[in-house]
């Protein structure tokens, strides 16, 4: 009777615990393009986790059975504590309703538990909206170097919406460093998804903070691209938007990097990429080509802005650029274009700053904020002559 009660108790207490669960953060909108959309979370247990979807409208998400997606590997549903599911398939330009579930498995003896899901009862689906190249106006906001300054990313980003914001962008050096899942998120993106992230997708630009730490080998799975690479490209209304990876800022040998950096080599096979970037038909028949870039090339002699300025510049420079946004410095500056290093003027962000940009097939208007909101400066931009 005692071996029985014993074995009862093991039974019971892996069932208490296979059945809690939670979601820690998130979901956040990655990798939206014109035909799929990812969702990352996370959650405190193992789980395995899905997507319902459902297009735009007043019925009811119950009205019918919704369509499932996972996330597999290899003919497998994936269990982790870290979701990331691609949704395929998806028109253009369109709005989506979704929702997401974790259920809770103990690896060890492959039995479930309770699920977590977002507010399914209380609140209305989650939305977003597929990219689209042919849409004729768009909007974004840029930040950067927030540094895990919270009330500053709130302050900034207070007005970007779902229906009035079709992007954002995060030029780099979002937290300090990475060290783990819960500081580099809480840094950030929690008050991120709180306040628009869940339905308004992010495109980051990987600052060199975010290359240091314990956990920043991790940066890409929780920020995936569609290429695979932390620099991409991608197409908006009349923008294309170039991404560069700008790495660390000092030496590969430097000190600080304890001989685990590479990124001269890295720069070098980014140069490449870029080279065949700059010929896809998206780039070349865009109105505006934007590039995001965390090190600004020009006004510094540190290591990383010299190399980028050697192997980016050279390139850039026969390719039309409308504008390229840039950090780092944590102060503004403006570079106009020249004839010796670059041909496109280039605007460094304060970290304390927003940029809010609207483009027109007429004009791009870029509107310089601090965190009350008061307008600090104005630019505007043309469309590239053909």
């Amino acid at each position: 009777m005692k071996t029985f009660l014993i074995s009862l108790f093991c039974l019971l207490s892996c069932y208490v615990i296979a059945q809690d669960i939670t979601i820690t953060h998130g979901p956040y909108l990655q990798k939206v393009g014109e035909h799929e959309a990812t969702i990352v979370w996370t959650t405190d247990n193992y789980a395995v986790s899905w997507v319902e979807l459902a297009p735009a409208g007043d019925d009811s998400f119950y009205s019918e059975e919704r369509p499932q997606y996972y996330q597999t590997k290899d003919g497998n549903r994936v269990v982790s504590k870290l979701h990331t599911i691609t949704i395929p398939g998806l028109e253009r330009g369109t709005e989506y309703r979704y929702r997401i579930f974790s259920k809770a498995v103990m690896v060890e003896q492959l039995t479930y538990g309770h699920v977590a899901s977002s507010n399914v009862f209380k609140q209305s689906p989650l939305r977003f909206t597929t990219l689209d190249a042919g849409k004729p106006e768009i909007s974004f906001v840029v930040l950067n170097d927030i540094h895990g300054r919270v009330g500053d990313l709130t302050a900034l980003s207070n007005k970007v919406k779902y229906g009035e914001t079709d992007l954002m962008i995060f030029n780099g050096d979002m937290a300090d460093d990475i060290q783990n899942e819960q500081q580099f998120l809480s840094a950030f993106m929690d008050e991120s998804v709180k306040l628009f992230a869940s339905e308004v997708p992010v495109f980051f630009a990987r600052g060199n903070h975010e290359t240091r730490g314990l956990f920043s080998r991790y940066f890409s799975d929780y920020f995936p691209t569609n290429n695979g690479k932390l620099y991409y490209s991608f197409r908006h209304g009349p923008v294309h938007f170039i991404v560069l990876d700008s790495g660390e800022d000092k030496p590969d040998s430097d000190i600080e990097y304890y001989g685990l950096a590479q990124f001269d080599s890295y720069r070098s096979e980014e140069q490449e990429w870029l080279e065949r970037e700059l010929q896809s038909e998206s780039l070349l028949n865009a109105p505006y080509k934007v590039v995001i870039m965390h090190i600004p090339p020009a006004g510094a002699n540190w290591h990383g802005a010299l190399d980028v300025r050697k192997k980016f510049l050279p390139l850039l420079n026969k390719a039309g650029i409308t504008v390229m946004f840039c950090g780092d410095t944590h102060r503004y500056l403006y570079f106009e274009p020249n004839t010796v290093l670059h041909n496109f003027p280039i605007l460094v962000n304060a970290a304390d700053t927003s940029l809010e940009v609207k483009v027109t097939q007429n004009e791009m208007s870029v509107k310089r904020k601090d965190v009350a909101g008061k307008e600090l400066n104005s630019f505007i931009y043309h469309p590239v002559k053909k």
